[in-house]
Formats: C-alpha cells, sequence, structure tokens
C-alpha cells in the first residue's frame, strides 16, 4: 500500500461513519467538496466505486462495505496507538467522541459541562445525542451513555449512577379537567404525553410494575393528542396541562418540589438500573475516557435517586 493513501482511507471511513460528506468533513474540520474529491480520487487510485451517492444521501456499495469491513480494524488500531500515548503525558488529551441519549446529557454532562472544560483543557468532547444504542467501533465513538437495561451483552459496562424511578405525573389545571387515574387502566381514559424514538421511529410504551411484585414489569400503551421526540418539550407541555407525563423522576425534580407536576400512580412505579458509561473493552482505555468516567462517577456519587 502508497503511505500516501492513509489520509483518503480515513476520509473513506469517515464519511461511511456518518453517511453524509457535509458531516464527515464537519467533523474532519475540511470542506465537503475538499472530502469529496479526495474519496473520489481514491475510487480512482482502486478502479471500484465506493459509494452510492444521490442529491439526498450517501450509501457504501457491495464493494464499499467489504473495504470498509477490512480497513476498519486497521484504522482503528492506528487510533488506539495514538489513544496510548495519552499514558505518556502529563495530562489527558484529544478529541473523545461520547454517544449518548439527550436525558443522559441534561441528566449527567451538561450541568458539568464547564468545570469539565476547565479541568481538562486539552479535552475535545464530541457528544452525539442519539436514543438508539450505537455501534461504537463501527460509528467511530469512544463509548456511549445508556440505561443499564439497554446494554449490549458484550460492552463493558461502567455504572454513572444509582437506581432511577420513572413516574407518571401531571399539573394542576389538567387534573382539574380529569380524575386522578388510580391504576394503570385508568390510563385509557386520559390524555397522555407520547414520546417517538428519532432514530427507531416508534412511539415509547410505558413501564409501570405491580404493586406487591415489583420484577413483574409490564407495558402499557398509552393514547394522547401530542407527539414529541423530545423530552424537554414533553415537560413543558406537561407543566401546561396538555397531558400526563411518564418520565425519570429526578428529569423534573423541581418541578415536583414546587408543584408544577404532581405524581400520581406511584405505587405502580418501580425503580430500574440507572445510566451506564459502555465501551468495547476496558484493556488500554484512553486516559481522555478515563478522566471522563471519573469525573461523572464522582459528580454522581452519593446523589439521591
Amino acid at each position: 500500500m502508497d503511505s500516501t493513501q492513509l489520509p483518503a482511507l480515513m476520509a473513506f471511513a469517515s464519511v461511511a461513519r456518518h453517511g453524509s460528506f457535509t458531516r464527515a468533513a464537519g467533523a474532519s474540520g475540511v470542506s465537503a467538496s475538499a472530502l469529496s474529491q479526495t474519496v473520489r480520487a481514491l475510487e480512482a487510485q482502486v478502479n471500484v466505486r465506493l459509494f452510492n451517492r444521490t442529491t439526498r444521501s450517501v450509501s457504501l456499495t457491495e464493494a464499499g462495505a467489504q473495504f470498509l469491513e477490512r480497513v476498519q480494524p486497521a484504522l482503528a488500531a492506528l487510533e488506539a496507538a495514538f489513544d496510548a500515548l495519552d499514558e505518556t503525558r502529563e495530562h489527558p488529551a484529544g478529541t473523545l467522541r461520547i454517544n449518548l441519549p439527550r436525558i443522559a446529557s441534561e441528566m449527567l454532562v451538561l450541568p458539568h459541562l464547564a468545570e469539565f472544560g476547565r479541568l481538562y483543557p486539552h479535552i475535545r468532547l464530541e457528544m452525539t445525542l442519539d436514543d438508539g444504542l450505537a455501534d461504537l467501533v463501527a460509528e467511530g465513538f469512544d463509548a456511549g451513555i445508556r440505561l443499564g437495561e439497554r446494554l449490549a451483552r458484550d460492552m463493558v459496562a461502567i455504572p454513572l449512577s444509582g437506581e432511577l424511578r420513572a413516574i407518571v405525573a401531571g399539573a394542576p389545571t389538567y387534573f382539574e379537567r380529569y380524575p386522578v387515574p388510580l391504576t394503570p387502566d385508568d390510563l385509557a381514559m386520559h390524555d397522555c404525553l407520547q414520546y417517538r424514538f428519532a432514530t427507531r421511529g416508534g412511539i415509547y410504551r410505558w413501564e409501570l410494575a405491580q404493586p406487591d411484585e415489583r420484577s413483574r414489569v409490564f407495558e402499557v400503551e398509552t393514547h394522547g393528542h401530542f407527539i414529541t421526540n423530545d423530552l424537554h418539550t414533553m415537560v413543558r407541555a406537561a407543566e401546561q396541562g396538555v397531558g400526563l407525563l411518564h418520565v425519570i423522576d429526578d428529569y423534573v425534580r423541581a418541578q415536583l418540589d414546587d408543584g408544577r407536576l404532581i405524581r400520581v400512580l406511584d405505587d405502580w412505579c418501580p425503580r430500574f438500573p440507572g445510566f451506564y458509561l459502555y465501551t468495547a473493552s476496558r484493556a488500554h482505555m484512553p486516559l481522555k475516557l478515563r478522566a471522563l468516567i471519573d469525573f461523572l462517577q464522582k459528580k454522581r456519587k452519593g446523589a439521591v435517586l
């Protein structure tokens, strides 16, 4: 292999990972046209079309997918070698790519983002908000944050919080129009706020449990007049009395404390595993990732959930 092809291979892998020349260019700090020219030059050198291109999308050809599968381990090994240099520095450094849902971002990271930046000025933190369960290796992430119940079994999982609890709540103005539900069956008569997963497209089904046997968790299909894929918007709608809300209680602690929201069906709301940071391997963990883990665990230590 010609060593001058390495930048082109990295460009090819980046476009494949992002599924877009524009997004890959933004992540790489170059123009989309320059990145496109680099990939076209690579295709000309290998005499194979690697991407199918339309005005709206970019996807790998069959040959491109096979090529990516072969070059990805080598590129990952090179990145790991650079990451290993962190251990020789006096401070963590480099770009740290994290995939996490919006609720984890708002509860775990955003409140402490400025402090993390002051403590680790040489780390460039890149957060991708995503409700799905990312393929960390294939998509180029250092780690992800998810609820423990949603982790892939082959991942190394590191706890960032204790157990959590999802609650059902509504505004006082809502209960001026509707009676307080006493059992999950009563939800059929209520206007429930619907959350649509941005990546998967499905509507979240509320998870409740038997009061006398909390391990017997079951799903409830609810109905309502408002659907959103943004949790912050859904909370604001609940505050206005638009409908009932099902959400982690810590996320709406202020609204519960000041009476903007009132808990209902409390006996039917179980606890479940909290947030975990997951990564492909604990071996040779980059110092920049270890710094983030230690920082987040310290911030959540002793939190009442």
